[in-house]
């Protein structure tokens, strides 16, 4: 079964393989990162990259950064396969093999695999592909046969980012009233808990040290809602795992009315089997989840449901996490794994259990059969061109507060293909990169947290010269795009589609680093308390086999 799931998961980001960058919307890797005031959370910004951007820049001093994002993006999306097949063994044993692969293919293939990887949400898929193992760890746990140390691994493996750990400590509770008798569910529960909460760390402590949980994450509620897709309505394009917010980051296939008959095929499969999952007390508690993770979604999307996000928002600025209301549907991931596998042993009695799952399995492929291949070889390699290191280079080597034109996070560049994608400098420069965090979503300006940088943006649009900006705290200003207009400023960099100012002014760093590092370094030792403990532990259960 691992080898299916890491066939499944090559044939879906295979042109990842070759040389190059991933660059994608959200998804922004770099030859080099730093463990800069923003990599830490120490800036303005909600700490949404927490501590994905720490661990890339620790990673990337010894591997390549591109290398080491792309590495996480295949060994997220082959945990989601594999696991899922796992998970299928535990709670369904009657299913068999058969009902692996379907549980596999299931995973591994759908429409939220394909819109989040054109989102360029690499590190959730990451934290999607944890779910079914931490299913597995817990059941494991409640029946006696498991260890702690897994649990406490895969939990801190979906804490890469703030969403997954949310989305990995939900699964963690509600598969605790499954049956067993050996640890007692609220031993099981507790330690959950305990183990979210030490890998939450990093992004519960930076709020309150950078005072960065602003109001303005009310702003965009409606925009990021789910959204229904041709001929279903929301509901309906959530159960299907599908509905993200931005239309642009959808296969073709999910653009047209085939979605309805995509959508058929998956809940088909997933509803066929559910008699025979409901038998299975272990399951009942991940198919009630499913079932909920798709219609709070549809009702978040409604009128009253969009007030009541906003409200709470504005009550708790830190549940901004909130708005993105498909991504919560990964919760039913391990539910439909379970429940599609099951399909083998309601027609077993009629169809040989191995013509059931290569019909199932087929069918799901067929009809998303653009996420092949980087999604129809929209999700790719890039390289950067020659430009761009020589500014990395020449900024690293005086670090002072970057200033960047234009102001919103998002850029087109030509190199990087049609899509918009962040601005890869702030993850690449030793210093601290001053950006908005403004977006423009159907013509709309969500304004970001940034407001120091939009106060040095005006004073560079104002005509501002070098001691007004270095004043400011600015030491470089960077201008991207080819039709950029110049600048009154010294050039120290000129290139085809960006150019580098000189401006020598300082910024004191954020107070309180060491305290970040250290929230950091407890998430990381989690994950590598619990990796270690769950190899050794494996190693110790053979040695005792073998005598």
């Amino acid at each position: 079964m691992p080898a299916y799931a890491l066939a499944l998961t090559l044939l879906v980001t295979g042109p990842l393989l070759r040389p190059g960058y991933l660059l994608l919307r959200d998804a922004v890797s770099t030859p080099r990162s730093y463990l800069t005031d923003a990599a830490l959370g120490l800036t303005e910004a909600a700490p949404r990259a927490l501590p994905q951007d720490f661990a890339v820049a620790v990673a990337s001093h010894v591997v390549d950064g591109g290398v080491v994002v792309k590495l996480l993006l295949i060994a997220g999306l082959w945990a989601a396969a594999w696991g899922a097949a796992r998970l299928v063994d535990v709670v369904v044993p009657a299913a068999g093999v058969p009902g692996q692969f379907v549980a596999a293919t299931v995973a591994g293939w759908n429409p939220y695999v394909a819109e989040r990887l054109l989102q360029g949400h690499w590190s959730l898929l990451v934290g999607y592909g944890a779910l079914p193992w931490v299913a597995v760890a817990v059941l494991r746990l409640r029946d006696g046969r498991g260890h702690p140390w897994a649990l406490l691994f895969w939990i801190a493996a979906a804490g890469l980012t703030p969403t997954g750990l949310m989305l990995a400590a939900v699964v963690a509770v509600v598969t605790c009233a499954g049956p067993g008798s050996g640890w007692s569910r609220w031993r099981c529960a507790a330690w959950s808990l305990g183990a979210a909460v030490l890998g939450a760390l990093p992004w519960l402590v930076a709020p309150l040290l950078a005072g960065s949980l602003r109001m303005s994450e009310v702003a965009g509620v409606p925009q990021f809602a789910a959204r229904a897709e041709p001929g279903l309505g929301t509901l309906l394009s959530l159960a299907g795992l599908g509905g993200i917010w931005n239309g642009q980051a959808v296969p073709a296939s999910r653009t047209t009315a085939f979605a309805v008959v995509a959508t058929v095929v998956l809940l088909g499969i997933v509803a066929l089997g559910l008699p025979a999952a409901l038998r299975w007390p272990a399951a009942r508690p991940l198919l009630v989840l499913a079932a909920v993770a798709v219609i709070a979604p549809a009702l978040m999307a409604t009128g009253p449901g969009l007030a009541a996000v906003e409200a709470l928002t504005r009550a708790v600025p830190g549940l901004g996490v909130l708005r993105d209301g498909q991504k919560w549907v990964a919760l039913a991931l391990p539910g439909y794994a379970v429940a599609g596998a099951s399909i083998v042993v309601v027609l077993r009695r009629r169809v040989p259990g191995i013509a059931t799952a290569a019909v199932c399995s087929l069918a799901l492929l067929a009809v998303l059969p653009d996420l092949a291949w980087g999604v129809g070889c929209r999700v790719t390699s890039v390289s950067y061109p020659a430009g761009w290191t020589a500014a990395a280079a020449l900024i690293d080597a005086d670090p002072r507060p970057v200033a960047v034109l234009p102001g919103a996070s998002m850029r087109h560049f030509s190199w990087a293909g049609p899509a918009p994608v962040l601005d890869p400098l702030p993850r690449w420069v030793a210093a601290d990169v001053l950006t908005t965090g403004d977006l423009v979503i159907g013509g709309q300006v969500v304004p970001g947290e940034g407001r120091r940088a939009r106060d040095v943006e005006r004073l560079v649009g104002s005509g501002a010269g070098v001691d007004e900006l270095a004043a400011a705290g600015v030491g470089w200003v960077v201008v991207e795009g080819r039709d950029a207009p110049r600048l009154g400023l010294p050039v120290a960099l000129a290139e085809d589609d960006l150019v580098v100012y000189r401006v020598g002014g300082d910024h004191r760093g954020a107070p309180h680093r060491g305290v970040m590092i250290a929230a950091h370094l407890a998430w990381l030792a989690a994950l590598v308390a619990g990796a270690a403990g769950t190899i050794a532990t494996a190693v110790t259960r053979r040695r005792r086999g073998a005598v």
